[in-house]
């Protein structure tokens, strides 16, 4: 018999305050004697732009704390392939010590990216053959104007498995398809023995076999870390014992609370060594004069008249004074880009119908997920855009909407894949703006509109 440890984490999102404690977790059960061999392995979305420190340095200090947690493989969540520039992604991997493992995602030219293999096959010290398998979320909508061709599963699994046919006896999927995803692929490739997964944020305690194939996933943020036995009869699986670890439950050392508190300090350090604008006194904790600025913004980046924009998206006001990349950060930390969708005058009327309905719900509507770092939606504003709510009439720049005219208005990727909005979904013609986050559009922006004063200040900005 052959015995197997299998470490896995999902979903990290640059919570660094479990860092410590999992990487003393995974340290231990690397030593593990009493099986044949332990592997480790991440399912994607491991950095957050939303921690200043990971937005700081784009992901090289994430790079270098997993270098520490000794990993044997990893594949990249939407975090990494899409929250990030392409040319963010294309170097993030130069200092890693773990392979990365992608089969569905292309360079436009249809060539791999010179930082991921399809498949790796691992041979045990018992010469048990695994072949590993990566796979990220399909989002074609968002990979191809970020410069990337990103693949269906199936056409992926079947490259794949045509190409190491015969040259395995396991087989491990590392995906960040989510729950339902790996279900998918449960059912219809039945050779996999085991998915270690993620994305959907799906705690599976114990894991979840579905016909032959073991489905595990560890929720989110680092708050459990998955821990499977694996046991082998002629190099076959014969068993598979899934289960999640509490990081709460782990011991904490004196000097974790310091540890975890230097990394925030040094990201809010680099990023407010780089100025942006210098505001008025009216921007002084004063969140609608952010938000009517940050319409401004987004309008004048996609170049249209018209904007729509939440007031939840604003964790804190800006400040009269010198604006930091860390106060831009901290103000607005989700990876969300700007979209310019364009619609019939009777859509954007039915558009702006659906907000009114919606309006009193929202305000105080606690959101998750959908690239969101805040707590509630929030109000809606408009640029552009008036409402007689009495009379269901809409203007649009001083006129009552033409229903056969088309109009743009600029908005963000969050409100085409929230449900409260259908309508720009459905018949909007919606163009993503890459690279800039909806942050570096609105300090570009106010750079332009408000310049730094000096010489060096506007030095600092370029650095």
């Amino acid at each position: 018999m052959e015995t197997l440890r299998i470490l896995h984490t999902n979903d990290l999102h640059s919570h660094f305050e479990h860092f410590p404690k999992i990487g003393r977790y995974l340290k231990k059960a690397q030593a593990d004697t009493s099986v044949d061999e332990v592997y480790t392995f991440d399912a994607g979305d491991f950095m957050d732009r939303s921690h200043p420190l990971t937005d700081a340095t784009e992901g090289q200090a994430n790079i270098k704390l997993m270098n520490g947690f000794h990993y044997d493989a990893i594949t990249i969540g939407n975090n990494e392939g899409i929250s990030n520039p392409h040319w963010v992604l294309e170097r993030l991997f130069d200092h890693a010590d773990f392979p990365v493992i992608l089969a569905n995602l292309r360079e436009e030219d249809e060539s791999m990216p010179k930082w991921a293999v399809g498949h790796k096959i691992i041979k045990t010290k018992k010469n048990t053959r695994i072949a590993l398998i990566g796979l990220t979320a399909a989002y074609p909508m968002t990979y191809g104007p970020n410069h990337w061709h990103v693949k269906m599963l199936g056409h992926a699994m079947d490259q794949q498995l045509a190409q190491i046919k015969d040259q395995y006896d396991v087989l491990i999927l590392i995906t960040h398809v989510g729950l339902k995803m790996d279900r998918w692929l449960a059912k219809n490739y039945p050779q996999i023995d085991l998915i270690v997964g993620g994305h959907s944020h799906d705690l599976l305690a114990h894991g979840e076999k579905v016909e032959h194939t073991w489905i595990t996933q560890t929720g989110k943020w680092g708050n459990y870390v998955g821990d499977i036995h694996v046991e082998l009869e002629n190099h076959h699986v014969t068993k598979i014992v899934p289960d999640t670890i509490p990081t709460a439950s782990m011991p904490e050392m004196s000097e974790d609370e310091a540890v975890i508190q230097g990394y925030y300090d040094k990201g809010q350090k680099l990023l407010s060594e780089h100025k942006v604008a210098k505001l008025p006194e009216k921007f002084n904790d004063d969140k609608i004069a952010a938000v009517q600025v940050s319409l401004d913004a987004i309008a004048d980046f996609a170049k249209t008249d018209l904007a729509i924009l939440s007031s939840g998206l604003f964790l804190t006001p800006f400040k009269s004074g010198v604006l930091t990349q860390y106060d831009l950060q901290k103000a607005l930390p989700h990876p969300m880009h700007v979209v310019r969708s364009t619609l019939k005058g009777s859509d954007l009327w039915r558009l702006v119908m659906e907000i009114e309905k919606n309006r009193h719900y929202l305000d105080h509507f606690h959101l998750q997920g959908m690239s969101f770092r805040g707590k509630i939606f929030g109000q809606m504003y408009y640029k552009g855009i008036k409402v007689d709510t009495r009379k269901r009439i809409v203007y649009a720049n001083g006129h009552e909407i033409d229903p056969e005219e088309e109009y743009q208005i600029a908005c963000l990727d969050h409100y085409v894949l929230v449900p409260f909005f259908p309508t720009l979904a459905i018949v909007g013609e919606n163009e993503f703006l890459f690279p800039q986050f909806l942050r570096e559009v609105v300090g570009n922006y106010l750079a332009k509109i408000y310049p730094l004063s000096s010489r060096s200040e506007v030095n600092d900005r370029k650095k």
